[in-house]
Order: structure tokens, then C-alpha cells, then sequence
């Protein structure tokens, strides 16, 4: 049995605060609607919009979950990780799942005129930043010392250079 210590010790999982983020987008859209989006944007421009920030979430997301699951390491930032990965995506970005999930967030707000999801698309990404990243950076210091300290030095957490 592993030792439950040897995790990231996230606030909660990342699909589920993502769900929770789509589901109070669409209570709030139906208690207190805006209609941004839906007069903005067209039908058809939505579709197309929608689905091409959420095509660019799941081509970040799916490389960076297969890449994972190459080295034989848990997805999962709750269980332990057994191997640093930092090849593919990783060499451009240290967070690609995350990233991809906002823009497959954001994506479905503009998909389906949600615009109290775009709002929560923030706020996902906060949470996911304060309780699951800055975590997981913690977690991964400690476990793999100097590797990941100098990983983190070359490669930008979310994709940019750092300020």
C-alpha cells in the first residue's frame, strides 16, 4: 500500500471543479441571464468560436494525459507521481492539462452562449491555480528535488514567460 502522504494534496480534483464551474454557470445564467454572448455573437459564430478554443483545450489536454500515461505516472494530481514528465507538451508548458481545460471550459461558454460559464472559467482557473498547481509544484520540489527545480526554471508554468 503506498503512503498517503506521497500527494499533492490538491483542495479537490480537477474535473470536479470544472464541473462545479459548468454547473453553476448555467444556474446563474438561468437566475439572472445576461445574454452577452447570445447578442454578440452569432448562432454560427458561436459554434465556430466555441469549437475551435475548445479543439485548441483538448490538443493541449490529450498529448499531455497520453504523455503521463507513456512514463506509466498517475493523471490523476491525488495519487502519487511516480516519474517527472517533461517531454512534448512539457517542454513548452508545465501545466497543459490545466490550460487545456480552461479553453474547453471557456469553449463550451461561447458554444452554448453561457455567459456566467465564462465567468466561472476565471474562477476555475483560480482555484485550479491556488489549490491544485501551487500545490502540485510543492509536491513535485519535494519529491524530485533538483530536476524539478531546474524544470521549472526553463519551462513557464502556464505557457508565457514568467513577469
Amino acid at each position: 500500500m503506498s503512503d498517503s502522504r506521497d500527494t499533492a494534496g490538491v483542495i479537490a480534483p480537477p474535473p470536479l471543479i470544472g464541473a462545479a464551474a459548468v454547473v453553476l454557470g448555467l444556474v446563474l445564467d438561468r437566475l439572472l441571464p445576461a445574454y452577452l454572448l447570445s447578442v454578440l455573437l452569432s448562432r454560427e459564430e458561436r459554434l465556430v468560436i466555441g469549437g475551435l478554443i475548445m479543439a485548441a483545450g483538448f490538443a493541449l489536454a490529450l498529448p499531455a494525459i497520453l504523455a503521463f500515461r507513456r512514463v506509466e505516472t498517475h493523471v490523476e494530481p491525488w495519487k502519487p507521481s511516480s516519474a517527472l514528465v517533461t517531454d512534448g507538451v512539457y517542454r513548452r508548458l508545465r501545466n497543459p492539462m490545466y490550460v487545456g481545460a480552461t479553453l474547453l471550459l471557456a469553449g463550451f461558454a461561447v458554444l452554448f452562449a453561457s455567459d456566467w460559464t465564462l465567468v466561472m472559467t476565471i474562477a476555475f482557473a483560480g482555484v485550479v491555480h491556488l489549490g491544485v498547481v501551487k500545490r502540485e509544484e510543492r509536491y513535485l520540489e519535494a519529491k524530485f528535488g533538483d530536476a524539478y527545480r531546474a524544470y521549472k526554471a526553463r519551462v513557464p508554468r502556464y505557457g508565457w514567460p514568467p513577469v
